[in-house]
């Protein structure tokens, strides 16, 4: 029976809510802690000898929860579930960033992953030197990636500033780089999060192709996270979709994504707090969005009236500041996008202030259906600083002109919308 590519087995993720773990500088300071406090060190250790205690315990978060699968070689797998459900934390500890609470994972093969933008690059260094630094992690040696050099910088498309330090790449440019490196530089594991989001429609669609052609030519195996339905059943052969931190389902990928989709068709929170969604692009501290309020109610009534309201945290001060707000239909395609992007409806924000934008429509054009909702705000005209895709799931049903008033979607359309800071 042939070795799988990944094998996980019982793994479980928990944290404590609320509380840091607190190491000790040096043995001494271990020993002297221990002896100040016997009882709750014999807790502790209590705690870590009986797993299932954790069951009951008010302050446990259960990341994941007794995970078992096995991906074979040259498989290309999908990992879906919404915000929360373990997906981030589960490629975490596959690329040894973090270790499980329980269970093991294997990994046979060397392993690239691609999990924010600018994962293992270092922002002082060019893009020519980060190249040769992520292929020396990588285990390559110099003269493979000379040989590659010239095929990963085209691919990226960032020939101009190659010598550049990337820390003046914008998220585009970063994740361009990453994913050339991480795809041109032979691992035998390639995984890949929701990162490539935050790239443009043209490079997704190259980035796909680049991984079809990895798994089908070269026999790589490809551990695939997106909210891009669409991208899902053109890519994997397999998915396995996390809920709550365990394994609703897996096995045949358009099987496995329709009962996916058939369970979001849920009534939304008109409210719903983003403070501890997973962050793409990086979840910049610079800038952090925080909640998402439907003023006008839900459903979304088509050709009605829309107000939304859109939270946010500044850790820093920056001069321009523009928030979107995304509808793609649930397969990932993205249909509009109301953003404050006009020179007029750029703000600026101050470190340490929170603060609240209110954007109106009169007439939602979007028909009936079931949509997905993308966040995202950007510094400038092209610099991401956050994004969450798919926070929540609505509904639209017909409005008063839903006969007479009807939208194309698929081109991701921008349309006219007010914005108020308020």
């Amino acid at each position: 029976m042939p070795i799988p590519a990944i094998r996980v087995s019982s793994i479980s993720k928990i944290y404590r809510l609320g509380k840091k773990e607190e190491r000790p500088a040096t043995l001494l300071q271990a020993a002297a802690r221990f002896a100040a406090s016997p009882v709750r060190n014999f807790r502790r250790l209590r705690s870590l000898t009986k797993f299932d205690d954790a069951e009951t315990a008010p302050d446990i978060l259960w990341a994941l929860r007794d995970v078992s699968f096995e991906i074979p070689r040259g498989e290309v797998v999908g990992i879906i579930g919404r915000n929360g459900a373990g997906k981030s934390t589960l490629l975490k500890i596959l690329s040894r960033i973090m270790p499980p609470s329980r269970g093991h994972a294997e990994i046979c093969g060397r392993l690239a992953s691609l999990l924010e933008v600018g994962t293992g690059f270092h922002p002082e260094l060019t893009g020519r030197e980060n190249i040769y630094l992520n292929g020396a992690i990588l285990g390559m040696r110099a003269a493979e990636i000379t040989r590659k050099f010239d095929e990963i910088v085209a691919f990226s498309e960032i020939e101009k500033f190659i010598d550049t330090p990337v820390k003046r790449y914008s998220s585009g440019m970063y994740v361009r780089l990453a994913f050339a490196v991480a795809a041109h530089l032979e691992p035998e594991i390639l995984i890949v999060d929701e990162v490539l989001a935050v790239g443009d429609a043209a490079f997704q669609q190259k980035c796909l192709g680049k991984m079809k052609a990895a798994s089908r030519s070269d026999g790589r195996t490809v551990l695939f996270v997106s909210h891009n339905m669409a991208a899902m059943k053109s890519l994997c052969s397999s998915v396995i979709w996390l809920k709550d931190g365990a394994i609703a389902q897996s096995g045949n990928c358009n099987e496995v994504v329709d009962s996916y989709l058939r369970e979001s068709r849920t009534s939304a929170s008109p409210v719903i707090d983003l403070s501890g969604f997973d962050r793409q692009n990086g979840g910049s501290p610079q800038f952090m969005l925080t909640e998402i309020r439907f003023l006008s109610g839900l459903p979304i009534f088509h050709t009605e009236a829309l107000s939304v309201q859109v939270g946010f945290a500044a850790g820093a001060d920056i001069e321009e500041v523009s928030v979107g707000l995304g509808f793609s239909s649930l397969d990932g395609v993205r249909l509009l996008t109301y953003e404050s992007d006009d020179p007029g409806q750029r703000f600026a924000v101050k470190k340490g202030e929170r603060y609240t934008m209110k954007f109106t429509v009169d007439a939602f054009p979007l028909p009936p259906g079931l949509y997905s909702i993308n966040l995202g705000a950007r510094s400038g005209p092209m610099f991401g600083i956050d994004y969450l895709p798919s926070v929540t799931q609505v509904d639209v049903v017909s409005g008063k002109g839903t006969q007479t008033h009807q939208a194309k979607g698929g081109a991701g359309v921008r349309l006219p919308s007010k914005w108020i800071n308020s």
